[in-house]
């Protein structure tokens, strides 16, 4: 890997652009002050690669809806009527996601590890940070593959034309609001959900921001904050979160979309595709793709990871050998959920740590970022910018 170094932005500054998040918990910086290198040709072939991707977990989507295989997604009973309609109905869009893959640097392949489809974070270091970070050190930061911003404005308008074509939106948009909601206590969150209602509004949207406590929802007249209804709901809160914490919200916010009086993003079926379970769909329909890794509802025979269904941050994650053996594990609160066995693949290394590159998703591949950690990412791995070789 080629890696050079950064002076690192100060952390009043991180403070004054807005990631107040800037330090862990053991007092290091959640920036890192490296600089991954990557070629024309790297870049080119992550962008292919979500592109490809995507496509492929549609068709695993369509294929689950067809073949009644939400029990064996881990997916909510509660939820499945809102993923059904939601899949059915042009009008709810997927606004954005997050591959995780491995490889695709020094010559070793794009393997797909999961799919964060439903609330992606790490949004606001990818789009804004990185790029400033190349500012800040006089060098080019146009040499990025980082299109996040135009990409998440032109996905905003596609709400309205449904197409790829978003020259109509102004013709097409008649006045229609999207309330942005997160929980009110992470400011990680709050700021990736700020950040989302800034692009929405200065696309052309009216926009509101509310701590998901605050607002109102009701079957018939639908989502408003302080008097005012929106026909949008944007949620940083995972769609498995409200339907086990939440079954009376998630019994409302059905009866919402029946009513049609409630658009909700990400839209409910993108829980098929937050599915770690859905990797085994994957394999099944594209046996041996070259962007995927072998994963089963069992055991497998190799070398391999066990992952819960819906687990987060490497909650719960286990790397086990052949025999099923512990090599290294973290503990976690998703010991209830299903397990998926993926085929072991190891990250890209450098100086004993590990690499492992994220692709941002809106329409189609938008940009990139690193994080940087252990052989199990958590909670306690870096952000990692890069930059394209002239």
């Amino acid at each position: 890997m080629n890696i050079s170094t950064l002076k690192p932005l100060d952390t009043q500054t991180l403070q004054q652009i807005g990631l107040p998040w800037h330090t862990d918990s053991d007092q290091t910086p959640y920036i890192s002050d490296e600089l991954i290198h990557i070629t024309e040709q790297e870049t080119e072939a992550f962008y292919e690669a979500g592109n490809t991707l995507y496509d492929m977990y549609v068709e695993a989507g369509q294929y689950v809806i067809d073949n009644d295989l939400f029990f064996e997604l881990d997916i909510p009973p509660s939820l499945i009527g809102m993923i059904k309609q939601s899949w059915e109905e042009d009008i709810h869009w997927h606004l954005y996601g997050r591959f995780d893959l491995a490889g695709g640097l020094d010559g070793k392949p794009i393997k797909l590890l999961e799919f964060n489809a439903d609330t992606p974070t790490m949004l606001y270091e990818s789009a804004l940070i990185q790029w400033a970070l190349l500012k800040a050190n006089g060098l080019d930061e146009n040499a990025q593959f980082n299109d996040i911003y135009h990409a998440l404005s032109e996905n905003f308008k596609r709400l309205i034309t449904l197409e790829e074509d978003t020259s109509r939106f102004t013709e097409l948009y008649e006045g229609w609001k999207i309330l942005f909601s997160s929980i009110g206590d992470n400011l990680e969150e709050i700021t990736t959900t700020r950040f989302l209602e800034h692009i929405a509004r200065e696309s052309g949207f009216e926009c509101g921001f509310a701590p998901i406590d605050k607002v109102l929802f009701s079957p018939t007249e639908g989502v408003s904050f302080e008097g005012i209804s929106y026909e949008f709901l944007f949620k940083l809160i995972p769609w498995e979160n409200i339907a086990i914490d939440e079954p009376e919200l998630a019994l409302l916010m059905n009866e919402m979309m029946q009513n049609n009086n409630t658009i909700f993003l990400n839209p409910a079926y993108t829980l098929l595709f937050q599915s770690k379970r859905m990797l085994k769909i994957l394999w099944d329909l594209f046996p041996n793709h070259p962007l995927l890794l072998e994963s089963s509802f069992t055991p497998l025979s190799v070398k391999q990871v066990c992952k819960p269904s819906f687990g987060r941050e490497g909650a719960n994650v286990q790397i086990l050998d052949a025999n099923g053996k512990v090599l290294d594990s973290k503990e976690g609160i998703y010991t209830n959920q299903k397990p998926l066995y993926q085929a072991f693949y190891e990250l890209n290394t450098h100086n004993n740590a590990f690499y492992q590159p994220n692709v941002f998703f809106a329409y189609e591949s938008c940009g990139l970022g690193f994080r940087k950690g252990g052989s199990i990412m958590d909670n306690f791995s870096k952000f990692v910018s890069h930059c394209i070789k002239g």
